[in-house]
């Protein structure tokens, strides 16, 4: 055991090192913005460890999303029906089973047990819904593939409404309540703010490493193929129709659990989870981020949620946010073709080639490679322009 322990500590150690003396590398950033994502939780107000923590979430929820979308090239308008059956399915499982979950193992640990237990419930739940509704869907192309998700996402909104044999509450919705939890003499809610958000922290985080590990795994090499063509895709052997069904699975399974996360953290599991207003936010973030890069629904999370945010603290905005928003995506759409995220990429890109040329020939350099890319900036655009009016033939 101990020759494990200091093999951990060991390749932890060599990795902080190599993070250090490498300077700017991967490393270096995931050390640091490890650091900073602890921190956070620390120093930072409780509203906004609550906002943050939303973000996680919302992020958790397009990265899955964008597994079937950006890799996969499906479009869904119902992927909120898993976000739903997630939140539903650990309310339900804490209400009915959480005093014999206390019997069993106590009453100080029982709530984190109860929770534990319930978040496997609501995923496995959400796996049992993905079968056969990804099954039907995934028999569909395009627009209809859009069409039918949408059809089954109003589908189970409804069902929820109805408040079938009692369970969902109708309307009302479910209260997720997080008891206080005792182990070894020491006590904790779950359900405090700093707590969740360290809680939400590690799943989504290793959430995120395990969608990373999948897009970057053959099975995630065959999404990119059946993606770019099916048809070619099919002529090399893939069977793209079960394909696209297990692409759809795995999916669902992350969203499940990020609905599970909204449920402890909003208290309530609501049929407005179920909405397809609520599929809306995965594909706005998406967008905004970009689809092609695996960090574009992260960034895309964070812009949408922190302008959302930001317009709600003015009342004047607040009023007309639907105007706004859409301005934003507007001007994604038209300027920023590949997402924040790929805007990023290029302005990184173009600091580093004036840093080459500062290095080069000094300040005078660096100056005239800005106006020289600008130029061109504008000379390609003013060209594209053109072309697209047919005033200028070539």
């Amino acid at each position: 055991m101990s020759t494990h322990d200091d093999s951990v500590t060991s390749r932890i150690g060599e990795f902080t090192r190599d993070a250090v003396r490498n300077g700017w590398t991967r490393e270096r950033c995931v050390v640091l913005l490890s650091l900073g994502l602890l921190l956070f939780g620390v120093v930072a107000p409780s509203f906004q460890i609550y906002l943050f923590t939303e973000f996680l979430i919302i992020a958790l929820f397009a990265l899955a999303f964008n597994l079937l979308y950006g890799y996969t090239g499906l479009l869904s308008f119902g992927h909120a029906m898993f976000l739903a059956g997630g939140s539903y399915g650990l309310a339900i499982f804490l209400q009915e089973s959480e005093p014999y979950v206390s019997n069993v193992v106590g009453a100080g640990p029982a709530p984190l047990v109860s929770w534990v237990l319930g978040a496997v419930f609501a995923v496995s739940l959400v796996i049992a819904m993905a079968v056969p509704i990804g099954w039907l869907s995934v028999r569909l192309e395009e627009i209809y593939f859009a069409l039918i998700t949408l059809a089954f996402g109003m589908l189970v909104y409804s069902v929820i409404i109805q408040n079938p044999q009692g369970l969902t509450a109708g309307s009302d919705g479910i209260n997720v309540l997080l008891g206080v939890t005792e182990i070894g003499g020491a006590e904790f809610r779950l359900g405090d703010r700093q707590i969740y958000y360290y809680l939400t922290l590690g799943i989504v985080g290793a959430s995120t490493y395990g969608i990373w590990r999948i897009v970057n795994s053959p099975f995630g090499t065959i999404c990119k193929s059946i993606r770019e063509s099916p048809e070619r895709a099919a002529a090399l052997g893939v069977d793209v129709r079960f394909h696209r069904w297990m692409t759809f699975i795995v999916s669902a399974a992350f969203v499940g659990i990020a609905g599970v996360l909204i449920a402890g953290l909003s208290n309530v599991a609501s049929p407005y989870h179920a909405h397809w207003s609520e599929s809306a936010t995965a594909v706005v973030a998406t967008v905004i981020g970009g689809a092609t890069y695996f960090a574009g629904p992260i960034i895309g999370a964070f812009v949408y949620l922190y302008a959302r945010w930001g317009i709600s603290r003015y009342p004047a905005l607040e009023a007309h946010w639907e105007f706004f928003m859409g301005v934003l995506i507007i001007l994604v759409v038209l300027y920023f073709k590949v997402g924040a995220a790929g805007g990023l990429y290029m302005l990184r890109t173009w600091l580093l080639d004036v840093q080459a040329a500062y290095r080069r020939g000094g300040a005078n350099a660096a100056v005239g490679f800005v106006r020289e890319s600008a130029t061109n900036k504008l000379r390609r655009d003013s060209d594209a322009s053109e072309s697209d009016t047919g005033g200028v033939e070539r």
